[in-house]
């Protein structure tokens, strides 16, 4: 596995990742800094190596048939029983690296990098990761191969919608809860492992239902099941087209509405999360709590998903959240800071 390392990781290389990650996700970027070590490093990583498979899958300028291809040799690195080369992966990755880089291309560049200092974990915490990652990279693959004669992803019915939504996202809560679940008791580990789908999905569907037209525009994908939009009487090649807003609206409430049904079981997740190895309950209840802050916005105003394009909570808010945590936020308050931010802003 991960033939062709040039050399070990250095304290740099840890830093880069730490870095990295600030770049390319708001939600993670919060929660590595409340995680304290080594959870923060093993989140740190663990979402890095997603994100390399997550900016592959998402590339609307790479064929299909090149997508699932590049996902299945990212996979074969992983596997510690292949003998990929990583100089042969990204060889055949870096002509799709575009030339003015996004951070999230960095990180696929820097694939050797990443690679390198995953395996300078320890081995209990690696194949904890190991397995849910390359989970990850496989469905991602299934996904660009079914819909290659697409040119991007279609999905079909609200169970195709919640399948990708497991892949892309209940698959990273998989490798969390098995981190953070470490040392804890069988019953508390039971009872987060029975609530980390739900966890998932509802922040995947929330991004599902805000990202909309960036979804379609930047990526040429459609995650608003076809079936919904059919029923509103919207083609899904129009889906941002100004004459179906009224349907799409629609359709984006019920994206919602199925979101907000996780709401219960996410809640019980962080109600049992422990802290103990350098997690954090504030490094899941901000973004859980963030969610629920977007979830009014989506219901108060669905419309400007398309109209404009920008359907989330504002600065004030999030760091009116943040505030909250400064000085500990004790799990009984869970409930009190949900039933507010349901209602109206944190900071008003």
């Amino acid at each position: 596995m991960t033939t062709g390392q040039p050399e070990p990781p250095t304290d740099a290389d840890l830093e880069w990742c730490y870095d990295a990650v600030h770049g390319v996700s708001r939600t993670f970027s919060i929660t590595i800094d409340r995680l304290e070590e080594p959870m923060a490093r093993h989140i740190c990583i663990g979402y890095l190596l997603c994100r390399i498979a997550d900016t592959i899958e998402d590339a609307g300028h790479i064929p299909p048939d090149a997508q699932t291809e590049l996902l299945a040799e990212y996979d074969r690195l992983l596997d510690p029983d292949a003998a990929e080369s990583i100089p042969a992966f990204m060889n055949d990755v870096e002509p799709w690296i575009p030339e003015d880089r996004t951070d999230d291309w960095d990180v696929v560049a820097e694939t050797p990098r990443v690679l390198r200092t995953f395996e300078s974990l320890d081995e209990e915490p690696r194949e904890i990761m190991r397995e849910p990652v390359r989970e990850l990279v496989d469905g991602m693959a299934m996904f660009t191969d079914r819909y290659a004669t697409e040119g991007g992803l279609r999905l079909q019915t609200i169970e195709e919608l919640e399948e990708y939504c497991w892949y892309a996202a209940g698959t990273v809560g998989t490798l969390i809860t098995g981190l953070v679940a470490r040392g804890t008791s069988q019953e508390r580990a039971t009872e987060m492992r029975e609530n980390a789908r739900s966890f998932a999905l509802l922040l995947q569907l929330v991004n599902i239902a805000k990202d909309v037209d960036d979804d379609y525009h930047e990526e040429n994908n459609v995650y608003l099941p076809a079936e919904w939009l059919a029923a509103e009487d919207v083609d899904i090649e129009a889906v941002t087209d100004e004459a179906h807003h009224g349907g799409v609206t629609n359709v984006i409430k019920r994206v919602t509405g199925r979101a907000e049904s996780y709401l219960d079981d996410a809640q019980r997740y962080l109600e049992v999360v422990p802290e103990h190895n350098g997690n954090r309950l504030s490094a899941w209840a901000i973004p859980y709590l963030l969610a629920v802050g977007t979830l009014r916005e989506l219901r108060e105003r669905p419309e400007d998903v398309i109209r404009e394009g920008d359907v989330k909570v504002s600065r004030a808010e999030v760091f009116a959240l943040l505030q909250q945590f400064e000085d500990g936020v004790s799990r009984s308050r869970l409930e009190e800071l949900r039933s507010k931010m349901a209602e109206q802003p944190l900071h008003q």
